[in-house]
């Protein structure tokens, strides 16, 4: 059974959806019914292959369009011969559902609201994509829609990062936008991501004779300290503004209540502006947390706005005329490494 059909405002504006997927046609003329679908429809990282199903069938419908599945990634394509291609990329998967599945609708009317897993990152985005390539059919520029998987987890799983590194020619165009939410604005270029895990070490014993014992995780303090007196810089790149942040994400230790851990980990997340390399950005966390163990474990560099180029000045001159908003620096990370050289995330 198809869902119903939108009856009003408010909370009985968005019903039940059917189960199961995909059976149900997308509602490609209706972004906001679109966004319930897409999201009640759950692709955490690892879980994407109904909603990609979903994507897929409901673009291959549509006869101006090629599309091109890869594993869990869909990649969608006008091919009319301009002589500019635009890339419109945005991820297919969630974080972790926290009992906020299905979307619920909050408020009444024109002030009603989606609520759930998805609906800012970023379904609704995905909604409006699909919506767009539904409806352009004969665009100025040729437009590649990419969705894909794996965007919420380590960088080597990312669905971007695997065409950019096994299907070039999908990703090719003159300008790329990522639709990660940020607020109807334009963010240009991206901070880069590095993670990194301190390792600390001590001598294991039993608790009730802990001076015979060295405590791993009592070592931590000093590294977390360091790390709370940490002063971000704030970089100037191509006339924006990025912020950078050094924070602890996660503290693990010990094995039982009763022992004295021999070993301990923060784990560290460095956000660092477009100018400086990976290389750089490792150097800077090992300066910091001088005299301990740190290995990096994963990283991304980030990517200059580019908003010289002309296919980024007539987007931010059309947004501006249309919204008043000036383009403003992304503090988010690159959505894959190897991508960032044409897109990241606002």
């Amino acid at each position: 059974m198809p869902p119903q059909a939108p009856v009003g405002s408010g909370r009985d504006r968005y019903p039940a959806l059917p189960q199961p997927y995909p059976t149900f046609p997308l509602a490609l003329h209706d972004p906001v019914v679109l966004t319930r679908q897409i999201c009640d429809v759950e692709s955490v990282s690892g879980n994407e292959k109904d909603l990609a199903d979903v994507v897929e069938g409901a673009l291959s419908a549509l006869p101006h369009l090629e599309v091109v599945r890869d594993g869990d990634a869909v990649v969608a394509r006008t091919t009319l011969g301009r002589d500019r291609r635009v890339v419109v990329a945005g991820h297919l998967d969630t974080v972790p559902v926290a009992a906020n599945l299905p979307v619920r609708v909050v408020g009444e009317g024109a002030h009603a609201e989606l609520w759930g897993r998805g609906t800012v990152d970023m379904k609704g985005g995905v909604a409006i994509m699909l919506a767009l390539a539904a409806e352009l059919a004969v665009p100025s520029y040729d437009v590649t829609w990419v969705f894909y998987d794996h965007e919420e987890v380590a960088s080597d799983l990312n669905g971007l990062g695997r065409l950019a590194r096994t299907r070039p020619e999908l990703l090719a165009g003159d300008f790329a936008v990522v639709g990660e939410p940020s607020n109807a604005g334009i963010e240009g270029g991206c901070n880069g991501t590095l993670r990194a895990d301190v390792v600390l070490t001590g001598v294991a014993a039993h608790s009730a004779r802990a001076w015979m014992g060295d405590n791993a995780i009592h070592h931590a303090g000093e590294v977390l300290s360091r790390l709370a007196a940490y002063e971000p810089q704030t970089v100037d790149v191509d006339g924006l503004a990025y912020r950078e942040s050094l924070n602890a994400v996660g503290v693990s230790g010990g094995i039982a209540g009763n022992v004295i851990p021999d070993r301990a980990v923060v784990t560290v997340n460095y956000r660092f502006a477009p100018s400086r390399s990976v290389e750089d950005a490792a150097a800077h966390v090992r300066e910091v947390l001088h005299g301990f163990d740190v290995t990096v474990t994963d990283a991304a560099p980030g990517a200059r706005p580019g908003l010289d180029a002309p296919a980024a000045a007539d987007f931010a001159k059309t947004v501006l005329e249309r919204t008043g908003g000036e383009p403003a620096p992304s503090t988010a990370g690159p959505t894959s490494p190897g991508s960032a050289s044409w897109a990241c995330p606002p």
